[in-house]
């Protein structure tokens, strides 16, 4: 098995006594577009400052690329391309001005690439950044991340702000630029519903813990509610990996986590009035993970 593209083991970080990162732990797998989901203020951000080497953890261990992300913090920001959600650019710049610009920085910047990109992304070359539209902005951005063709590629909410129809159009160009490059991204977003055609890994941070990680594939088919009818003498303490439970009526659904055929089976079997399952969409799972009552009635 191939070493991770970025691994995170035991790290904790505070803002003077609120704590923000409890023992992390993550593995992106090399190649992957990762899911990085968290409710807003949960620490997503927090993580990826420290996987820059923009802020050291107070403990545990940060490997970007095979390399610590604060003593080879320089090593590190040549292998891999950033992009925030407030990504600040020179506004009185033009946009082929910032591109030369930004070059600068990079000695094996690739301007076939990003010409090409320009050209992609409609960005006009003589226009001043200011005047961009904000689509024009984050695909201006996203060239600016990936000129010097990095190995990992970070996103930080990198839509926010956008209308519908832009985010659709940046989330095209990160699978048509990078996934068939075997470009590993990590793609932290709160809009939930961008990340699940997208991502084919997902990771959940909450409560300054990773509450999940896995393919999106075995998430979508681990994870299912049950609504039930139950006896009076029904026994939910026998039910494992609960992450909500809420009462309609005289039903009974419940949302239960790692659930194979056996499980499921005993599930029903524990309930002889009847059960009817379903499958969840990662928004519900999302939030079962994160809200859910995990109360047994």
């Amino acid at each position: 098995m191939s070493e991770p593209a970025i691994k995170i083991e035991g790290l904790h970080f505070s803002y003077g006594k609120k704590q923000v990162l409890k023992g992390v732990n993550l593995e992106v797998p090399k190649g992957s577009i990762f899911g990085f989901l968290g409710r807003n203020g949960t620490g997503k951000t927090t993580l990826i400052k420290t996987m820059l080497g923009l802020q050291k953890p107070h403990s545990g261990k940060c490997l970007v690329g095979g390399m610590d992300s604060f003593t080879q913090t320089l090593d590190i920001r040549k292998r891999i391309g950033f992009m925030a959600e407030d990504q600040q650019m020179y506004g009185w710049m033009k946009v082929k001005q910032i591109i030369k610009w930004a070059a600068g920085f990079y000695p094996d910047w690739d301007y076939e690439f990003t010409d090409k990109l320009a050209v992609k992304f409609g960005l006009p070359m003589n226009i001043k950044v200011k005047e961009l539209s904000k689509g024009q902005n984050s695909s201006l951005a996203l060239l600016l991340a990936l000129g010097h063709r990095p190995d990992i590629v970070i996103l930080d909410d990198p839509t926010l702000g956008l209308d519908p129809i832009a985010r659709k159009d940046f989330l095209r160009h990160v699978i048509e630029l990078l996934q068939t490059d075997g470009v590993t991204v990590f793609f932290s977003s709160h809009l939930l519903y961008e990340i699940e055609p997208v991502a084919d890994h997902i990771a959940i941070l909450d409560k300054g813990v990773i509450v999940k990680s896995c393919t999106t594939e075995q998430l979508r088919e681990s994870v299912r509610k049950f609504v039930i009818a139950p006896s009076p003498q029904a026994d939910f303490s026998e039910m494992q990996g609960i992450l909500d439970a809420f009462q309609t009526g005289n039903t009974i659904s419940v949302t239960v986590e790692d659930c194979d055929e056996s499980k499921r089976a005993k599930i029903k079997s524990m309930f002889s009035n009847g059960t009817q399952e379903t499958a969840l969409n990662l928004d519900e799972i999302f939030e079962a993970y994160v809200i859910g009552n995990r109360g047994s009635k």
